[in-house]
């Protein structure tokens, strides 16, 4: 807890971070990756040059110095950033690189602002926060089995088109030995060298169900678009991933794990590349509890864009009762784009389409998408009566802190 004599300062802290935690953060990024360019290979160095890593790292120290005696409110987001940082294999000697950096860089651009008494007190914060952190990424290394170095060699041993921006990969152990159990909904971080020494990593949720035999990942190519680089590793991914190819790959990981279990309704809403995990849930569902009544929706641009119509299709076929919806928002009027066993809809997704006027109190809600999506779904849900409690999602990167800024 944080001391009686730190917490002015903290408090003080506040309207300050929202006005320079932005020049603090990347001020904390060039030092540090000056200091030590082999970071680089465990940072998203596409986020760094998006600028969406460090806005995101300004987001989580406004967020923490705001929320600080909050546990109801960061407790959440802490297991959520666990779970991220052991996919990526952050280690406790990082939050010494981390802290000294960025303690440096609140004193560079507060210059006088920063008294001895402020910095006291974020030192203090940094490390209540860093020493939570560090004992429960220890504590999640240990029930996987696994060091944060720790990768498994698998083979690409299938690779299909999930339309025209996805593929999927299927992945299995070059000795053959069973690997690891998972809970739908979770990601796996795959790295690849694009260059002698130069490492990147991502993290792609499975979209399969558990078999101990095989993974699968569903890969979007991401374009450039406007203030935003390519995609490194999906693009590469993408070019150079074959059938025969060994690549690095996490234990399973994520916070994100829908239960299965139970009578209740489960409704599944996804947009884009976020459909993926929805995929691993309904083929678990479709073999684990296929009485469930289960809901699904999904929007897309085009019906170009739709993937693992086969994977639906045939969870469906399975399930006692099951219904299933696509919204995309290229369908010319004369067009059916019919999609087998799915009502197709025109335009965005609208809930009142898929849920009726009523939206089952008893139901459990999972997002998945762009976080605008998922931003107007949980507000949809939420107006519609939904107990926040029973609405869940799933999110990456940057947009971790989203719900508590």
């Amino acid at each position: 807890m944080l001391s009686q004599q730190s917490r002015p300062y903290i408090d003080a802290s506040v309207p300050v971070l929202r006005e320079h935690g932005l020049t603090i953060t990347k001020t904390f990024y060039r030092n540090m990756f000056a200091d030590r360019p082999d970071l680089t290979n465990l940072f998203n160095m596409g986020n760094q040059a998006s600028g969406a890593q460090q806005q995101s790292l300004a987001s989580a120290v406004f967020a923490y110095a705001a929320n600080y005696d909050r546990a109801d409110v960061l407790a959440p987001v802490l297991d959520r950033i666990v779970h991220k940082h052991a996919a990526v294999g952050i280690k406790p000697s990082h939050y010494t690189i981390v802290g000294r950096h960025l303690l440096g860089a609140i004193k560079q651009v507060l210059g006088d602002a920063a008294t001895p008494e402020l910095m006291a007190a974020w030192d203090e914060a940094y490390w209540l926060l860093a020493a939570e952190l560090i004992a429960a990424e220890g504590r999640l290394y240990e029930r996987s089995k696994a060091e944060p170095d720790h990768r498994l060699p698998l083979r690409v041993t299938e690779r299909c088109a999930q339309g025209s921006e996805i593929v999927s990969l299927t992945l299995a152990p070059v000795d053959g030995t069973p690997l690891p159990d998972f809970q739908p909904g979770q990601y796996v971080s795959v790295v690849v060298e694009l260059r002698p020494g130069v490492f990147q990593q991502r993290q792609y949720s499975l979209s399969d169900a558990p078999n101990g035999a095989s993974w699968r990942i569903s890969v979007k190519r991401e374009a450039a678009g406007e203030g935003t680089p390519a995609g490194v590793v999906s693009n590469w991914l993408h070019d150079n991933a074959k059938v025969g190819d060994v690549l690095m790959v996490s234990r399973p990981y994520g916070d994100f794990a829908p239960a299965l279990d139970g009578k209740s309704p489960i409704v599944l809403l996804s947009a884009g590349v976020g459909i993926t995990p929805m995929i691993s849930v309904l083929n678990t569902m479709a073999r684990r509890n296929p009485g469930r009544p289960v809901l699904f929706a999904h929007a897309a641009r085009d019906r170009a864009r739709l993937a693992h119509l086969d994977d639906v299709a045939d969870a469906g076929k399975r399930m006692a009762s099951f219904n299933a919806h696509y919204f995309l928002e290229s369908l010319p009027a004369d067009s059916e784009a019919p999609v087998a066993g799915a009502t197709t809809h025109a335009g965005r997704m609208a809930l009142p389409s898929v849920l009726g006027k009523q939206a089952p109190a008893d139901a459990d809600y999972y997002l998945c998408g762009p976080l605008p999506f998922m931003q107007i779904q949980r507000a949809a849900l939420l107006e519609a009566g939904v107990p926040a409690g029973r609405v869940h999602r799933e999110v990456f990167g940057p947009d971790l802190l989203d719900d508590i800024l």
